[in-house]
């Protein structure tokens, strides 16, 4: 069982939420190597867990709206199907400059928690086939690892199919 961490000064707001809540969480620190070609898969490798376990946060509009959607590094995310789980019809990528002002964090490092603005969210649901899963802890080289449960109670995500392997 992971270990509750503490909040500490220094903390990323996705960290400081984390604590606050009161949820139990493991914070896993790597050098982040800024030629590496993806920011999920690099956490992976330096990790030493499954690329299936690690998730990564794509901020995309549906329909006029910011919406995040949390998908597996292994794979790459359906926009219909995110469109679909929040009820809408078109997504599409949002632009980088927007994700990182909404969100707060920069590109790499954006984490469904402690986000300037709380976006609606979705939680490909196979994160429910693993204990815990590892999702950006708000910059780049900081993973938080946490039981899915907790991570969709604490960004109100819907649990939907929106991950493509």
């Amino acid at each position: 069982m992971a270990k509750k961490q503490k909040q500490q000064s220094g903390g990323t707001p996705a960290t400081v939420a984390l604590a606050a809540a009161g949820v139990d969480f493991t914070v896993h620190a790597y050098a982040h190597d800024p030629s590496h070609p993806s920011y999920g898969e690099e956490a992976a490798q330096a990790m030493g867990v499954s690329p299936d376990r690690v998730f990564k946060t794509l901020v995309a509009d549906v329909d006029g709206s910011l919406v995040v959607g949390v998908v597996p590094v292994a794979g790459s995310l359906d926009l219909k199907a995110l469109a679909a789980a929040v009820g809408g019809k078109r997504a599409a990528m949002a632009d980088p400059t927007l994700a990182e002002r909404t969100t707060g964090y920069v590109r790499g490092g954006i984490s469904p928690l402690g986000q300037r603005k709380k976006l609606p969210t979705v939680l490909d649901d196979s994160a429910g086939s693993h204990s815990t899963i590892c999702v950006s802890a708000g910059r780049r080289g900081l993973e938080v690892e946490l039981a899915p449960r907790d991570l969709a109670d604490l960004t109100d995500a819907v649990l939907a199919p929106i991950g493509r392997v």
